[in-house]
């Protein structure tokens, strides 16, 4: 539904976006992550046909952003980072004008604004004036603003900024039902928590250059990288908690394995071990074999926190 082809930005002589190519399938969700000043908004915006590329192209539902804008802009809806609330205008007075100016009138204007309360739940602020809703409940106007016209694609930036827990519960709640009825939505958020339990698919990018993409868990597990992948990207932690004290079977590891093996605590221990599923089950087997009763054992996920600091260089532009 969205596929970025070889973008690139520039901004006098500081290139916001350089030869950024990747694609988010029809009902995914794309993470969009990288430091300020790494050219996410700058991309955002050219997919929402509200800035050009220098080179490339990106296409959404199979048209160009650059050469068939008016057909993207049917098909995409935009949540900007920051956006002005109207002074004297009421939540239902703000979703009906952006019906009428999608075209919609008569019944099909009523339906589309009464899905759209439905969904973001905001029947109870119909009448509130828009200026003086909360941040959580503007965050929800501006979603349901930009699903008025029922479009395929989102595009959300930092939609989750400033919201209080509820709120970002609820948002992650939406955002999931979104993708479920097969809508793609690319959203960025400096939250990276919420954005991995939120997104199937993350994309890291840094000075304009994507450094990682894929699925989550390849990016938790450092297999994603879009140049050259690490060497130690083949090895994962295994944590195993013991019934006894996890000393003797750390050593036993150490001198029978000759694997990297340490307690952190006293019924624990980690090692560093291939990511090969096979190797782990004959790893247990041994372990219960040799006598030490292992009552949890289980690979340990890197944060996608840590995965970001593994994969970026600090660069600002």
């Amino acid at each position: 539904m969205i596929e970025v082809r070889g973008l690139s930005r520039w901004f006098g002589s500081t290139c916001a976006v350089r030869n950024l190519s990747l694609a988010v399938p029809a009902g995914s969700v794309l993470g969009f992550i990288g430091p300020n000043g790494a050219g996410k908004t700058t991309t955002m915006r050219i997919l929402a046909t509200l800035d050009e590329p220098d080179l490339g192209d990106a296409l959404v539902d199979g048209f160009s952003v650059v050469d068939d804008a008016d057909r993207v802009r049917s098909r995409i809806g935009y949540v900007p980072d920051a956006y002005g609330a109207y002074a004297n205008v009421s939540c239902v007075e703000y979703l009906d004008f952006f019906a009428r100016s999608y075209g919609l009138v008569g019944r099909p204007r009523m339906d589309a604004v009464n899905r759209v309360i439905e969904f973001t739940r905001m029947g109870h602020m119909l009448h509130k004036p828009m200026n003086g809703l909360s941040k959580g409940m503007k965050q929800r106007l501006c979603l349901g603003r930009a699903l008025i016209h029922d479009p395929k694609v989102l595009i959300l930036d930092e939609p989750a900024a400033g919201l209080d827990p509820r709120a970002r519960i609820e948002l992650k709640e939406m955002i999931g039902q979104l993708a479920a009825a097969g809508k793609s939505l690319l959203i960025s958020s400096h939250i990276l928590t919420e954005l991995a339990e939120m997104c199937d698919r993350l994309a890291i990018i840094e000075r304009g250059e994507l450094l990682a993409e894929g699925p989550v868990e390849q990016i938790l597990r450092g297999q994603a990288f879009a140049h050259q992948e690490p060497a130690e990207v083949s090895r994962v932690t295994l944590q195993v908690t013991l019934l006894g004290e996890a000393g003797p079977a750390c050593e036993w590891l150490r001198s029978a394995r000759q694997l990297e093996a340490g307690v952190i605590a006293e019924q624990i221990l980690e090692l560093m071990v291939a990511d090969e599923p096979a190797e782990h089950a004959q790893l247990l087997r041994e372990l219960v074999q040799a006598g030490f009763a292992v009552t949890r054992f289980t690979t340990k996920s890197r944060t996608l926190e840590e995965a970001f600091l593994k994969v970026t260089r600090g660069n600002v532009q």
